[in-house]
């Protein structure tokens, strides 16, 4: 199995790019399941294999603690893990060659939480997996906030221990033009440029992440399905050297 993760800030467009992903692979005939982590979403356009809200509830954690509803979230990923067994059991009854997982729009759960990087191993185990981190367009446009993005980019990484694409959703709600110039700020020089006057410290900060970078954010829109070429292939080169699922599973050895 190779199992893909969806992460970035609330409202980047999580559940909607883990949507249209699978569907792409269904549509490439290829096998694709999804996993649910959020234990207070509402509404699921998907129907998952396996859903973290049949072992807990955010909201009746709330309730029953008199939490608020981040705090509800945070003691109902502590409270899922309490559950590991039944969920390792759960999950070894999924069969598909592609596993997308879904994860709440508190993305510190992943920044800085270490039940988070426990789960992730639980799910994954010894297969290979890999994070793709959604840079919210709306958000991106500004210069600063951009070089935000990719700090907690970079954290995510860092915590989750994983391979990480960097994609740029919902790109329909940009103009050419501001889609133009966030593509010329993963050369680095334009974005210091539009960045203005910083300081030493910041200049030095902003200069090695965009160094560190291998590429820039893969431009995409769920909702008109731009990009999933593109964000297909790159995953396909991280986990399988370029070859689909297929082709590697039975290429001659």
């Amino acid at each position: 199995m190779y199992y893909i993760f969806f992460t970035g800030t609330a409202g980047s467009g999580k559940t909607t790019m883990v949507n249209e992903f699978q569907q792409y692979l269904l549509d490439q005939q290829m096998d694709a399941a999804v996993i649910n982590l959020d234990p207070a979403v509402e509404r699921l356009p998907y129907t998952p294999d396996l859903d973290i809200r049949d072992y807990v509830d955010a909201r009746e954690v709330m309730e029953k603690y008199g939490l608020g509803p981040n705090s509800s979230l945070i003691v109902s990923m502590d409270l899922l893990m309490s559950k590991a067994s039944e969920v390792k059991k759960d999950l070894g009854e999924i069969e598909s060659n592609y596993v997308i997982i879904d994860t709440p729009g508190q993305v510190e759960l992943f920044a800085y939480r270490d039940t988070s990087r426990l789960l992730v191993s639980l799910i994954v185990g010894e297969s290979k997996a890999i994070n793709i981190f959604l840079l919210d367009s709306f958000l991106a446009r500004d210069a600063e906030s951009y070089v935000s993005l990719l700090l907690l980019s970079s954290s995510i990484r860092f915590r989750m221990s994983l391979p990480q694409i960097n994609v740029l959703s919902k790109i329909d709600l940009l103009s050419n033009a501001e889609l133009e110039k966030i593509k010329a700020w993963g050369e680095g020089e334009e974005l210091i440029d539009n960045l203005g006057k910083i300081d030493d410290f910041s200049f030095e900060l902003v200069r090695t992440l965009v160094e560190s970078l291998d590429t820039s954010p893969i431009p995409v829109s769920a909702t008109e399905g731009i990009g999933m070429d593109e964000l297909y292939a790159e995953v396909q080169r991280t986990l399988a050297g370029g070859e689909d699922y297929y082709t590697e599973e039975n290429s001659p050895r």
